[in-house]
């Protein structure tokens, strides 16, 4: 039994999985490993350094690999978008704003415009904007999103889009870190899935060893939606986005004291960079969503994809 969707069929893919553009941890070598192993790889072009985009553009697989774009802060350096189209990507992913300044240069190159959403208001915004695919994103996601969870919104588009655009397809985010997810993401109406958590756990991700043994032993439980990073980072993040972090010091001490921390920022911008450099999980933050209490290892991406696709092709099987 083969995962063959629209998705796998419209990008020609082996398996139904495209890695999420994750800022900082999806680099080249990820992106290329995913695409390698038959899925669709992201390039997480993040906040707009281009120093580190020029460099992680070098890593990918010439062809096969896509980028992603915090929109708001892509509106700041607009000039990022030209540096990821002149590579050819096969996709450029857009989440956390209105995608419209960008559809038409990105739909004229040729790439395929992917968009994030966390509600269906914004799904219908990316309807009018031309998106090639929509990404419904639950709650239980790492890193930033808003309130809806998967298991409604995901079905709540696949039904919108039926209606005003079938020829888009859908994935599904949020909640998928294994087989499990993938045949429900399927069930649900999606085409194939977007996976982050699980491949930030892999050995070609940009994650320091700390935080990775920092997730694995955590549980689903240890996660928390909030804003304290962005303010100890000084980043422009829209109020309504929070991010799915690991507690731990930072969050602890910061979570809930919003006020004071702001107050605060300039110093501890400074101590949190130098935190993040050290790849330290308890005066950083570590970005996974629910699913960590799931990842049980560190292993490479193709191995993880693999294993992904043999589970959701068994329990799809049992039920057909």
């Amino acid at each position: 039994m083969a995962l063959s969707t629209r998705l796998t069929e419209r990008f020609r893919l082996a398996h139904p999985i495209i890695s999420a553009p994750m800022a900082f941890a999806a680099g080249g070598r990820l992106a290329s490993a995913v695409s390698d192993a038959g899925a669709l790889g992201l390039l997480g072009g993040g906040y707009g350094d281009e120093a580190w985009l020029t460099r992680e553009l070098d890593l990918v697989t010439p062809g096969r690999f896509g980028c992603g774009f915090i929109t708001w802060s892509l509106a700041k350096k607009p000039e990022l978008l030209d540096l990821a189209l002149a590579r050819k990507p096969v996709a450029l992913f857009l989440s956390f704003g209105d995608p419209m300044a960008f559809a038409d240069r990105i739909k004229a190159s040729g790439a395929a415009l992917i968009c994030q959403v966390q509600t269906r208001h914004d799904a219908e915004r990316a309807l009018d904007c031309g998106a090639d695919v929509i990404v419904a994103q639950g709650a239980d996601a790492g890193g930033h999103g808003q309130a809806r969870g998967t298991f409604a919104l995901v079905p709540e588009i696949a039904d919108l889009i039926a209606m005003r655009a079938p020829e888009t397809l859908l994935c599904a985010a949020g909640g998928v870190g294994d087989g499990r997810g993938l045949a429900a993401a399927l069930m649900l109406g999606a085409d194939g899935v977007l996976v982050g958590s699980r491949l930030w756990a892999s050995a070609e991700a940009n994650v320091s060893a700390a935080m990775h043994a920092a997730a694995l032993a955590a549980t689903g439980d240890d996660t928390i939606r909030t804003q304290v990073m962005d303010l100890a980072r000084k980043l422009d993040w829209p109020t309504h986005y929070t991010a799915r972090v690991l507690r731990n010091a930072f969050t602890d001490r910061w979570h809930g004291r919003e006020a004071e921390l702001a107050q605060v920022a300039d110093v501890e911008a400074e101590n949190y960079r130098a935190a993040w450099a050290a790849g330290d999980p308890q005066r950083s933050n570590t970005f996974v969503g629910e699913v960590v209490g799931l990842i049980d290892r560190i292993e490479p991406a193709g191995d993880i994809i693999r294993a992904m696709v043999a589970e959701a092709e068994a329990r799809l099987g049992r039920f057909a």
